[in-house]
């Protein structure tokens, strides 16, 4: 089958009225001019499909709001219909065991094990890939255990240090987390520094007991071939600690400085697609264009939005000293190379057919997995059977 006369952004350039020829579920061949026969895709833009690597998106499909829980099939169907329009054919659904969390809440040991439990269950026959990132928070060493456990049966693909305590990593401006607190839940300031006091009392722990979990989670992810990410890295020393326990990225750093050594040490840099879009910071943090700028970053991340991909790639292409086809390899190439995903991330023979098209006001088109059609909006259907030249 012939996808024909596309804009193919390929991992190092862009090539107007390109076509790409699929069998089964691998490409074949790509040409840098239209054929007569295929769909026809009349300028549209061709990417490879996007990899997001962390998505905090599962646990509020399955909890759209407090405690009110949704089953996992229809949590997760309404989650792979989102990420497949949005162009996203592998995704790493981000899970969370917590300390703060009480049992039966979403980020309790108890309740996370679970999830990721249905989640390998019911990912099966799901249009996106649907791979587990298991985030684990070093304050809760509780959880030690069960992620061996979920390790040992295969269950997860990728795992991140976290340490959400208020004033350190992503909360260290504790005057901006309290006011976000506070318009977040509806309540006073004063009543979410109170509650921001109780967090810090709650989740502080001895620094060798946090060294202690961090080495153990290490271990554990060595043993099991599976990646290791820091997250929320907020200086220098902070940074070259997660390099020597073996991450190979760092999500979401707090700082140009923890972010230069994590690239320096040899870690791939991972940032929001919405803080790119929006050129800011939530949490008043680094902004991942200015990351991208001083040549920082290395994945985008779909963090909480999956649609905010592609407009942080185009967001990104002006700075980009390889334009489109570079900030492109942000959500293509970069998180496929850090994650071991050798077979998928660009348009190229030998890949398998993962593959998103836009037209021209950034609309998808349609997004294919393995040369399956996962997504239509039927546009390309509707258009003339039709080239404008054939080489």
């Amino acid at each position: 089958m012939w996808l024909s006369d596309f804009t193919l952004v390929l991992a190092n350039r862009v090539v107007p009225s390109g076509s790409v020829r699929l069998e089964g579920d691998m490409i074949a061949e790509v040409v840098e001019h239209p054929v007569p026969e295929g769909m026809q895709g009349h300028g549209a833009t061709l990417f490879a499909g996007f990899i997001d690597m962390h998505g905090d998106m599962i646990e509020q499909e399955l909890e759209p709001r407090a405690r009110v829980d949704f089953p996992m099939r229809v949590a997760l169907g309404s989650l792979d219909a989102r990420l497949a329009a949005a162009g996203v054919t592998t995704a790493y659904a981000a899970v969370s065991f917590s300390r703060g969390a009480r049992e039966g809440e979403r980020r309790s040991f108890e309740h996370t094990s679970g999830v990721i439990r249905d989640l390998a269950e019911a990912r099966v026959g799901c249009r996106v890939e649907h791979l587990i990132h298991a985030r684990f928070d070093i304050t809760f060493d509780n959880a030690v255990g069960v992620l061996a456990d979920l390790l040992d049966e295969g269950r997860v693909d990728l795992v991140s240090l976290m340490d959400h305590t208020p004033g350190q990593g992503q909360y260290r401006n504790l005057e901006l987390h309290i006011k976000n607190r506070a318009a977040h839940f509806g309540i006073s300031e004063t009543d979410a520094r109170q509650g921001i006091a109780t967090a810090i009392a709650e989740r502080s722990r001895p620094q060798e007991v946090l060294l202690s979990n961090m080495r153990e989670v290490s271990k554990m992810c060595r043993n099991h071939g599976v990646a290791l990410a820091s997250h929320d890295d907020d200086t220098v020393d902070k940074a070259h600690l997660m390099a020597d326990l073996g991450a190979v990225i760092a999500e979401f750093p707090v700082t140009l400085e923890a972010a230069e050594i994590a690239v320096e040490r040899g870690m791939m840099t991972a940032m929001g697609a919405p803080n790119a879009m929006r050129g800011q910071s939530y949490s008043g943090n680094l902004s991942a264009r200015d990351a991208h700028k001083a040549g920082l970053l290395g994945i985008l991340a779909a963090d909480y939005h999956p649609a905010a991909l592609l407009p942080a790639i185009r967001a990104l292409a002006d700075q980009d000293p390889n334009g489109l086809a570079g900030a492109a390899r942000l959500a293509t190439v970069n998180p496929a190379k850090a994650l071991g995903l050798a077979d998928r991330g660009e348009i190229a023979v030998g890949k398998r057919a993962d593959l998103v098209a836009f037209d021209h006001q950034d609309r998808t088109l349609m997004t294919m997995r393995q040369g399956n059609m996962i997504y239509s909006n039927g546009v390309l259907y509707k258009m003339p059977v039709s080239v404008r030249s054939v080489a």
